[in-house]
């Protein structure tokens, strides 16, 4: 059973909470209910990683809890404003309005994580093959064990230079963001 779990944790939580967030998004109009999920899934996440780590001797710490305090106020709080100010650059960046509005919902958040995703994974890459990338990459690979909170540390340019490469392609295929603002039509079925 705990091998089950292991395999299974990660692919039914993050589907869980992208459709939980799409009909939150869709139900409410509101953006301000994915604060609370999003708190929800991260101490889920942070549950989950007691009860089954992938090495016991990761769950002792090491005398990092004040590097992960700073990279949660630095890091993180500087993504909360960069990931804000992305309805602005939708209005400033020029499109092609090429964006698939007639495919359905869920298809098209599959398409814009794909899309997203290979952008992060590309700078990734580029950051191991490059040294001036690597420079900043290398904060990343400085962790002595593995969690899940120091998976995500990070220097903060090369924070943005991943999120620049993920969210860019996004802005110039279309106007993505303004589908998900507001409050969605009332009969707009994720499934068809």
């Amino acid at each position: 059973m705990r091998t089950l779990v292991q395999w299974m944790f990660s692919p039914l939580f993050f589907l869980s909470f992208i459709f939980a967030a799409t009909s939150i998004s869709q139900n409410t109009g509101s953006p301000a209910w994915l604060i609370p999920l999003l708190l929800f899934a991260i101490a889920l996440s942070f549950a989950a990683e007691k009860w089954l780590p992938y090495e016991k001797a990761w769950n002792t710490p090491q005398g990092d809890f004040g590097r992960d305090i700073v990279h949660a106020i630095v890091n993180e709080g500087s993504l909360a404003l960069t990931v804000a100010f992305i309805p602005i650059m939708t209005a400033i960046v020029p499109h092609f309005s090429i964006w698939p509005h007639h495919w359905p919902l869920l298809v098209q958040l599959g398409f814009a994580i794909i899309v997203a995703d290979f952008g992060i994974t590309m700078a990734h890459y580029f950051s191991h093959k490059y040294k001036v990338l690597w420079r900043l990459h290398a904060v990343h690979h400085s962790v002595e064990r593995l969690y899940g909170f120091n998976g995500l540390l990070k220097h903060p340019l090369h924070q943005a230079i991943e999120l620049s490469a993920g969210t860019l392609p996004l802005l110039l295929i279309g106007r993505v963001l303004p589908r998900f603002h507001g409050r969605f039509d009332k009969d707009v079925n994720l499934l068809s």
